[in-house]
């Protein structure tokens, strides 16, 4: 049975200079095929709100769907490092809602981490549940629930100030415990710079090359919405085709009979 990966197997596998890979996942099926894949990480992200739940922003998901769908991803896969997402308002009012939260998608969820959005700011909250011995990544840059805030999903840290500001809460959130860092659609440049200046990973979407590792979500690299398509998206392959052509081949054969055949009946 594989030996499922640890922070400290991905902080190894980054001082090796290799770079880590992850994909988001929300359930079993998924979770068993990235299982036979090299994947390192698995983040159940509070995307599910947009690409499982049809949301138009991350804002509406709970703690509790994040939990149901952290055990069911679980159930699937016993290799991949599994990173829960903490959602919208389950730490933002005070370090203690933060450290509960965090806990129960340990306990509940089993999860292995929790990934926190935000800077500076929450570096004391961070030092509370690393001392508590949960695992903590960061996520800077675009942060999606704070998307109404931001006025829509768009780059970030564009300007000098700004930048600054992203590498002094990279460094709040180093400093604090985290064990890696998201950065979500800064530019290539900035994303480097923070990257040379951390003794932890940078994990990039959106966010250029020079990253210690990449995320995805399994949905969009799959190409399985191919009205979505932002610029840092690559299809590796194209299921949206298949899936159709699949479900219209079924829905002829039943309409013309030949489906169910002998081969396929009792």
């Amino acid at each position: 049975m594989a030996r499922r990966k640890t922070t400290r197997d991905l902080l190894k596998t980054y001082r090796q200079q290799t770079p880590l890979t992850m994909v988001t996942c929300y359930d079993y099926t998924f979770a068993r095929l990235v299982e036979k894949s090299p994947i390192d990480i698995i983040l159940i992200g509070d995307s599910l709100g947009n690409v499982i739940q049809g949301q138009d922003t991350t804002v509406p998901v709970t703690v509790d769907d994040i939990i149901y769908h952290t055990r069911a991803v679980m159930r699937g896969n016993q290799s991949a490092h599994i990173l829960a997402d903490m959602p919208f308002m389950s730490y933002q009012a005070s370090a203690d809602d933060g450290l509960r939260s965090a806990g129960r998608l340990l306990k509940e969820g089993l999860a292995q981490s929790v990934k926190v959005e935000g800077g500076e700011e929450l570096a004391p909250m961070v030092a509370r549940m690393t001392g508590a011995g949960i695992p903590v990544c960061g996520h800077l840059g675009l942060t999606p629930q704070s998307v109404h805030a931001f006025g829509g999903f768009r780059l970030q840290a564009t300007d000098d100030e700004a930048a600054d500001r992203l590498l002094a809460d990279a460094k709040a959130l180093q400093d604090a415990g985290a064990f890696m860092i998201v950065l979500e659609m800064v530019p290539s440049e900035l994303a480097a710079r923070v990257t040379e200046a951390l003794e932890i990973p940078t994990i990039g979407i959106g966010a250029g090359p020079h990253t210690s590792g990449q995320v995805l979500v399994l949905q969009d690299m799959l190409g399985m919405n191919t009205d979505f398509k932002p610029r840092f998206v690559k299809h590796f392959a194209s299921l949206e085709a298949t899936v159709v052509d699949a479900l219209t081949a079924y829905a002829d054969e039943v309409r013309q009979r030949s489906f169910p055949d002998d081969d396929h009946s009792y």
